[in-house]
């Protein structure tokens, strides 16, 4: 049986143990729990980073949107989340009880109809998958099967993220607006403020970027990975073999919209609100900047992408926060130029190679090898 049988080569299962004893094991076991809370939102990027490496590494198909599917699917979970701290009793002192209280500050007298199956739980959890992949089959089915694509494809995407955010901001006794969907309280009644919450909620995150991950690297290795690498590269000729690209470009673009939804979901859970500072253009572009970091064509490259760049971000914006848009704009500039395939890339073709050749010297200093290998001759 081949390696391949199994998702994984030998290589990449030492890269999946590193990684899950990492956030599973070394950061909790490290650091205090405010500081858990902040890797876990860090991983909730890496979710958006694993879909833009099939998107974008794997598929060519570059969106620069990304932030539309994060920030829909945190609303779904911020929505239910806002209704179970918006009962007649917690909110008796408002004019309209029962309401979230931003929509009670801009006169809105009813709940509206869209936000009713919010109260339902199970909804939520199919709603934080499905609308963004809905809202991503539409955008795809519009631009592919017209045969949009390469820069074209990525301006629009921009563009409904700059719009999707003016249209949030505008509806505020909907939305919430500019301050978004705030006060976050509780989850089937169980507080996530705590901090015993906000540790088991670090490891549902952790577990499910894991899920996404091995489910990524099951479409990496697939028929359908190959097809994608050879759309990426000869499109005409993946056409021309009798292949509907539409549909295959469509599916990945709406694969990697559901991996988003996920990781924007956990990020309301765990932080404890939503707004629209993360659905716009900058956010949308950060996350390209995490997968380009990590390595476009790798997953692990992506998550370490992720969490180093996102480290980098909280640490270099507390002491020079005018100066950290300009850093994240040069270091992608930095990255494309100087390491087009990331941190992976330079661990692959100059770290793998250097440690190979190391492990072999010191095989051949070993007492009784230098014999050896004369008398192999």
């Amino acid at each position: 049986m081949t390696s391949e049988t199994f998702l994984f080569k030998q290589r990449e299962w030492v890269a999946l143990a590193v990684l899950a004893a990492l956030i599973l094991l070394v950061l909790p076991a490290t650091v205090d729990v405010f500081r858990l809370n902040l890797v876990g939102k860090y991983l909730t990027y890496a979710f958006v980073a694993l879909g833009l490496v099939l998107c974008w590494g794997l598929g060519g198909i570059l969106s620069l949107g990304q932030g539309i599917f994060f920030g829909l699917g945190g609303y779904c979970m911020a929505m239910f989340l806002k209704l179970e701290a918006s009962t007649p009793e917690a909110t008796k002192i408002q004019s309209t009880p029962g309401i979230p209280d931003f929509m009670d500050w801009n006169q809105v007298t009813e709940l509206p109809f869209w936000w009713q199956p919010f109260h339902s739980f199970g909804f939520t959890l199919i709603a934080i998958v499905a609308v963004p992949t809905v809202f991503a089959y539409v955008i795809g089915a519009a631009m592919f099967k017209r045969r949009v694509g390469g820069v074209y494809f990525a301006i629009i995407t921009q563009a409904v993220a700059a719009i999707l955010t003016i249209l949030i901001i505008g509806q505020q006794g909907y939305t919430g607006g500019v301050n978004g969907i705030t006060d976050l309280r509780t989850l089937l009644g169980w507080d996530i403020r705590t901090d015993e919450a906000k540790f088991v909620l670090y490891f549902v995150n952790a577990l499910l970027l894991i899920g996404c991950l091995v489910l990524a690297q099951f479409v990496r290795v697939s028929k359908f990975g190959r097809l994608l690498v050879a759309m990426r590269d000869r499109e005409d000729r993946v056409r021309f073999s009798g292949y509907d690209v539409s549909n295959f470009k469509i599916f990945v673009f709406c694969l990697a919209a559901a991996f988003s939804a996920i990781g924007g979901a956990m990020f309301t859970l765990q932080v404890g609100f939503m707004s629209p500072s993360f659905v716009g253009i900058v956010p949308s572009i950060e996350m390209v900047i995490f997968c380009a970091v990590g390595g476009r064509l790798s997953l692990f490259g992506a998550v370490y992408g992720a969490l180093l760049v996102n480290f980098a971000k909280t640490s270099f914006s507390e002491s020079f926060p005018e100066l950290w848009l300009f850093a994240m704009g040069g270091l992608f500039i930095a990255v494309v130029m100087t390491f087009p395939f990331g941190l992976a890339g330079v661990i692959r073709e100059h770290v793998e190679p250097a440690l190979l050749k190391f492990t072999r010297r010191v095989a051949l200093l070993r007492p009784g090898a230098a014999a050896a290998s004369s008398s192999s001759k």
